[in-house]
């Protein structure tokens, strides 16, 4: 198993650099630069404050310059957020964004593998087709739709909940942000295991353990399931860090201080450092998560190796 995890690992570290390459050169190309909004600006501090983030070199030399600094985990000093590094403000935004998104994926894995399965037992009944239905609907809506509709319903119409902000991380203030993240992923994952379930259901070493004399519900839970949850396993992955780094429609709209805010100022005001720190760090996660995937796949599929 160590053996396979660094394998992994030193595999993971070209991967990381064609995205850190490529996302550094894009940000760079795009038009206009991080203080092109400043008011008439005379040439001479104009030029004092390229040199002060070192954006007087050439591009190349930037670029070799930000790798080097990642090395030692420093992601740099953000052009707009005065006082405050990047990887301050990636850790003053990932909390809240874990909370909701760690939240939202607990709560469609439990839903949606449930859905699912239900759906496979009950193949083309109404109850399938009722799931199915339903999952299709999540997957529709789309979440800029679905978030102002809760809003609308539980906040202003009912006045259970609240509509917005962050509350000092309040539960009641979670409880919109996590079901508007999570229905879409409820949805997938509903499908992913209803079609993994159906044909795990018509394989042979099920029908052999029909054969024997197993109850049903031994037959579901210890053999079937297992084996319809590898595709669920694997859409997780990347699933998982998609929903943690935050919904930035979901951010905006429930006012939730978390990482996408970052992310969107930094893209708009072309702060670079923000942008490739968030870049970075979203990829560590996705990478971080596929070899955690790939591991749980080893227990819950015996005919896989990790060797």
């Amino acid at each position: 198993m160590l053996s396979f995890l660094s394998k992994r690992f030193l595999s993971a570290i070209p991967t990381l650099l064609i995205v850190i390459t490529i996302s550094f050169f894009m940000m760079r190309a795009a038009p206009g630069g991080p203080f092109d909004k400043e008011r008439n600006l005379p040439p001479e501090i104009e030029a004092n404050i390229l040199r002060a983030y070192n954006l007087d070199k050439p591009l190349v030399e930037q670029y070799i310059d930000y790798v080097g600094n990642l090395l030692v985990l420093d992601f740099g000093p953000s052009y707009k957020f005065r006082d405050f590094t990047v990887t301050d403000l990636i850790f003053e935004g990932f909390p809240a964004s874990l909370q909701i998104g760690g939240m939202a994926i607990i709560l469609a894995v439990l839903i949606g593998v449930s859905l699912g399965a239900l759906a496979a037992l009950k193949q083309n009944s109404g109850t399938d087709y009722a799931v199915m239905g339903i999952a299709m609907t999540g997957i529709a809506i789309p979440n800029f739709v679905m978030a102002p509709f809760l809003t609308l319903v539980f906040g202003v119409y009912l006045s259970w909940l609240p509509v917005a902000g962050w509350g000092e991380g309040s539960f009641y203030n979670k409880v919109l942000p996590v079901i508007a993240l999570a229905l879409p992923q409820i949805a997938y994952i509903a499908r992913l295991t209803r079609g993994s379930m159906v044909e795990v259901l018509n394989s042979n070493y099920i029908r052999t353990a029909r054969a024997k004399g197993l109850k049903e519900k031994l037959v579901v839970n210890r053999h079937a399931l297992k084996g319809a949850l590898l595709p669920v396993v694997s859409y997780l992955g990347p699933a998982t860090a998609a929903v943690v780094t935050g919904s930035v429609v979901i951010e905006t709209i429930f006012d939730v201080p978390g990482i996408g805010r970052y992310f969107v100022n930094g893209a708009l005001n072309r702060d670079y450092p923000v942008v490739m720190g968030v870049v970075v760090f979203y990829a560590t996660l996705i990478i971080s998560l596929n070899l955690i995937v790939d591991v749980i796949y080893s227990f819950l599929d015996p005919k896989l190796k990790v060797s």
